[in-house]
Formats: C-alpha cells, structure tokens, sequence
C-alpha cells in the first residue's frame, strides 16, 4: 500500500534498530498518520487489545513479532523457553475471536523449540519466523486478490462492463493485513485492471472501522467508493444497487461459518434474500481447523460498553471522543457474530474459490482431512 506515494507494510522492524518492531497506531486514522514503537511483550499485547492494530491477518503477525520481542527480553538460561510460553499465553488472551493470533504464537514456540542450538540461534529463529508470517500472509493476501478477481470480471462482463458494485463491511484491507488485505485484494486488483467498480463502505459501529480505515485506504488507492450507514445495506441489496458482497473474517470454520465483526451475518440474510452473491476471503491461516459448529463454538469477544456509548471524530484539529448516550445507559459490545455457511456463496483463499462446506475447504486443503 502507498501512502503519499511511500509504500508501507502495517507491520516492520525499525531501521535501525532490529529490536524495535514499527506499527501504524490505527486508532489515530484516518485524521493522523503515528508510528509507534513496541519494545516490549507488554507493548505488543496492549497494541493487540487496545486495536493499535487489529484485523485476523495483523493480530497474528504482530503477534509472531511479539514472540520474537519475547525470546529478545526473556532470561537466557533454562527458564527461557517457559517464559516465552507465559509470554505467548498473554498474547493469546487479548482477542479471543481472531484464529490467527494463537496460531502465530505457536508456530513460534514450535519453531523455537525445535532449535538445538544456543540462545542466539533461537533468537534468530523468532525473527525468521516472525518475518516468515508477516511474508506469507502478504503473499497469500496477494494470491486472493488475483482468484476473487475472476469473480469480478464475470460481473462486469454481464453488465457489459457497466460499474460492479461491491458492498463490504469492517475493514479487511491492507489494514487488517501485512498488505494487500483479504476482501480488499480482489478490488484493488480489479481497480488496477480497469474494471469498473465501487465500494460500498459500511460504516461499522461501534468502531467505524469502515468509515475510518477501508473508506481511507480505498481512497488514498484511488477506488470509487461511498460510507453507508450500517443498516443500508438491505436497502440497496432489495433495490437492485449491489452486485456483490465481499468481507474478510476472523475465524472460519473448516465446514465454512464464517466469524466476522459483528453486523455481517445481517448482510448475509438480506444478501441471501436478495439473491446477492456473498463471498468470504481469508489466507488459510484464519481457518479454524477443530470447530465444526462456528454459531455454537466460535468465541465471541464482548468489548466495553463504552465503546457504544462514545463516538470518536475529529474537531478543530483534535481527535475527540463525544457521548452519543444518556450517562446512566448500560450498553452490550458483542464484537464478532456468526454467519452460517448456508448463507455463503463461497470462499476465497490463496489456494481459489471454494464451496463454503467441509468438502469445499476440504478439498483446497486435502492435509488437513483427519
């Protein structure tokens, strides 16, 4: 991704210094560009937790990096290796819902593990590790723009190379990823081709990631788009205004439920009464290989309510927070919910397009059949 015309990845070591691991602080976009500095596994747990970054593909390469920050700062002696899983457990508990993050930090402590020889060779391990997920998620990301571009073209070739118009909900872009993102990938790929497209953005309360990071990544790309409001969208769906929806997720089973910021399996109904298509792009790395039944077992992170009662915008050159409710009010913040494979056309992935069904997956990813 270029911003201002300097091509960033969401996640990088410091120049200069390689115990230093650089992230954009996302909290301050899109009214502020920050840089911050994480120098510790505390550092890099508070980013996960506090949303400095967050999306399924850049929670686990923050935390591969945050393994690497681990074996850095632990002891150097037989307590090293416990110490990185106490390490590890931390990072684990700051977002229970996104696969990817337990998933970065043991293919850390395997990888580490596995290394015979000193503390320094181990050290070295972590960062080719970290380095390796953050590459291959990029790269995965990459792949899926060039499959869920097919699905695109066929569109725009039946409406005769009219505009295709594409509605998504939260942010599963650059942001959300190393580069590229998962649902974003095949718009930027059909945008470069010169396809006609635009992006309905959702604006995806209670944190408007939409309104604030897809609608100002799309743009500083140079792709056509519009903020809605979030319950638009079955509007413009029964209106004859969406040609497909597209959205990233934060755990999918391996029978296809797919686990999204809350608010997507409402798209999902209206999509499916409207005969809209629905599609889910992931890298295989956000597949929950064990859960067979997502409604039922997927783990649905309830954030504070304050994050409802309050609204962040920017006033007279300040980013300010305003109460939207009365004082008293309680307010409930379930972050993800459930869409049932039923109502998913299908999945992109780096491997192509799959059914959203045990055999689908399956059949992308025979290694993982039992």
């Amino acid at each position: 991704m270029n911003i201002d015309g300097k091509h960033y990845r969401t996640i990088w070591l410091k120049e200069d210094d390689s115990s230093i691991v650089q992230i954009i602080d996302q909290r301050h976009l899109p009214h502020k560009f920050i840089i911050e500095n994480l120098k510790s596994v505390d550092d890099v747990a508070r980013a996960i937790k506090d949303m400095h970054v967050r999306g399924a593909g850049l929670i686990g390469a923050t935390a591969g990096f945050g393994m690497y920050i681990a074996a850095l700062n632990a002891p150097k002696d037989e307590i090293f290796m416990p110490q990185l899983a106490a390490d590890g457990e931390l990072l684990k508990a700051t977002r229970p819902t996104a696969v990817n993050l337990a998933w970065a930090v043991d293919r850390q402590l395997e990888a580490i593990a596995a290394v015979n020889g000193g503390m320094d060779a181990k050290i070295t391990k972590a960062l080719e590790t970290a380095q390796a997920i953050a590459d291959e998620d990029a790269d995965f990301c990459r792949q899926i723009g060039q499959h869920g571009l097919s699905i695109i073209e066929k569109i725009s070739k039946a409406k005769n190379g009219d505009v295709v118009n594409i509605l998504t909900h939260c942010n599963a872009g650059w942001l959300a990823f190393v580069d590229y993102g998962s649902a974003t990938a095949p718009m930027y790929a059909a945008h470069d081709k010169g396809i006609k497209i635009h992006i309905w953005v959702d604006e995806t309360r209670p944190r408007n990631q939409g309104a604030r990071l897809t609608a100002w990544e799309l743009g500083q790309h140079g792709v056509p788009h519009t903020v809605i409001a979030d319950n638009v969208g079955g509007h413009l769906m029964q209106h004859g205004l969406v040609d497909l929806v597209l959205t990233g997720t934060d755990r999918t089973t391996y029978t296809g439920d797919v686990g999204n910021k809350i608010g997507t399996y409402l798209k999902a109904l209206a999509a499916h009464d409207n005969g809209v298509p629905f599609y889910t792009a992931l890298p295989s790395s956000t597949f929950d290989w064990i859960m067979h039944d997502g409604v039922k077992e997927v783990p649905i992170e309830q954030r504070g309510g304050e994050e409802v009662k309050y609204i962040q915008g920017f006033h007279d050159g300040e980013i300010k927070e305003v109460l939207l409710t009365p004082e008293d009010s309680p307010a409930a913040n379930y972050a993800f919910d459930v869409t049932p494979s039923r109502l998913v056309t299908g999945l992109i992935t780096e491997r192509g397009i799959c059914d959203a069904s045990e055999e689908g997956v399956l059949g992308l990813y025979p290694e993982k059949k039992n």
